[in-house]
C-alpha cells in the first residue's frame, strides 16, 4: 500500500479537538475528507493509523484488538490539553470510539459514530461470527483476500488504497471488539450522532437504530440515514452531507452543557445536487 496516502494526519488548530478513528483493514485515508471539513471549522483534528493497518497484510499478524484500543486511548490522552475533545469513528473505529466514551466520560465531549459495526450484514458474516468461537476458521482459511472496498463513487473507489488481504484471525478480534463495545453502550453519557448508509454492504444500518434505542444514558442521540453511497461514507457521494452533519453536531455541543435538547431522532439526508 502507498504509505503516504494511508499515513496518520493532524490538521487545523483550535481550543477544541476531534479524534478520528478509521475502520478494520482501513487507514486514515478513509476519514480524511471529514477531518479536513472539521479542521475548517476551527478544530484540531488528529487521525492515527491503528497498529497493523495501512501497510502490508503481514503487519496485521502481530497485533490484536487490545493494540487497537490502546492506540485509541493514547491518541485521546494526547489531546488532553484541549478544552473539549470529540471522537468520530468509522465502522470498527466507531466501536473503539464507543469504548473511549464509556471508559473516559470526563474526556469525551461527544461521539460521531459513522457506519458503526455493531451488526454485520449478510449470512456470511453471521457464519464468521459463529466460526470465530473456534480455531476452525484459521485452520481452513488463514488469509482472506480483499479485492476492494465498499464505495459507490467510481473516482474515490479508483483512488482507494486497499489492503489486498488480511489474516482471518483478526476477524476474531473484530468480533471481540464488537462484543465489548456493545456491552459498553449503556455507559456512554455524552451526546451521540449515529450516521448510517442505507446501501451499506458491510454493516447493517439497523445497527444504528439499535444504538439509538440503547444509548439511554446519552443526553442526545441523533441518527441520520444517507440514501446514497456505501459503507465508507466519508469518501463516498454522501461525504459532504456527513461532514456537514458532524460539523453541525460538534458546533452545537462545543459550548453547551450536556442536557437533553428538544430535537433528536432520525433525519433523512437528501442526496447531493
Amino acid at each position: 500500500m502507498d504509505g503516504e496516502s494511508t499515513a496518520p494526519f493532524a490538521l487545523g488548530q483550535g481550543p477544541d479537538a476531534c479524534l478520528l478513528l478509521h475502520g478494520f483493514t482501513g487507514s486514515p485515508w478513509e476519514v480524511r475528507p471529514l477531518g479536513e471539513a472539521l479542521a475548517a471549522r476551527g478544530l484540531r483534528v488528529v487521525a492515527p493509523r491503528l497498529p497493523g493497518h495501512g501497510t502490508t497484510p503481514e503487519a496485521l499478524l502481530e497485533v490484536d484488538h487490545r493494540d487497537w484500543q490502546d492506540a485509541a486511548d493514547e491518541a485521546l490522552q494526547a489531546l488532553s490539553g484541549h478544552r473539549r475533545v470529540f471522537v468520530a469513528g468509522l465502522s470498527m473505529g466507531a466501536l473503539l470510539a464507543l469504548r473511549l466514551a464509556a471508559h473516559h466520560p470526563d474526556r469525551v465531549r461527544g461521539l460521531a459514530l459513522v457506519a458503526p459495526a455493531v451488526r454485520f450484514r449478510g449470512p456470511r458474516m453471521a457464519l464468521v461470527r459463529q466460526l470465530c468461537r473456534t480455531p476452525l476458521l484459521e485452520w481452513t482459511t488463514p488469509w482472506v483476500d480483499k479485492g476492494g472496498t465498499d464505495i459507490s463513487d467510481a473516482t474515490a473507489l479508483a483512488q482507494a488504497p486497499v489492503l489486498p488481504a488480511f489474516p482471518v484471525a483478526r476477524l476474531r478480534d473484530l468480533c471481540t471488539l464488537q462484543d465489548l463495545a456493545v456491552a459498553d453502550v449503556p455507559r456512554v453519557r455524552c451526546p451521540v450522532l449515529v450516521a448510517t448508509a442505507e446501501q451499506d454492504h458491510v454493516v447493517d444500518p439497523e445497527g444504528g437504530r439499535w444504538l439509538e434505542r440503547r444509548l439511554t444514558a446519552a443526553p442526545e442521540v441523533r441518527r441520520v440515514s444517507f440514501r446514497e453511497g456505501f459503507h465508507i461514507i466519508p469518501r463516498d457521494v454522501s461525504g459532504p452531507l456527513l461532514a456537514a452533519e458532524v460539523g453541525d453536531f460538534v458546533e452545537r455541543w462545543r459550548e453547551r452543557d450536556c442536557v437533553r435538547p428538544a430535537w433528536g431522532g432520525e433525519a433523512q439526508a437528501a442526496p447531493p445536487p
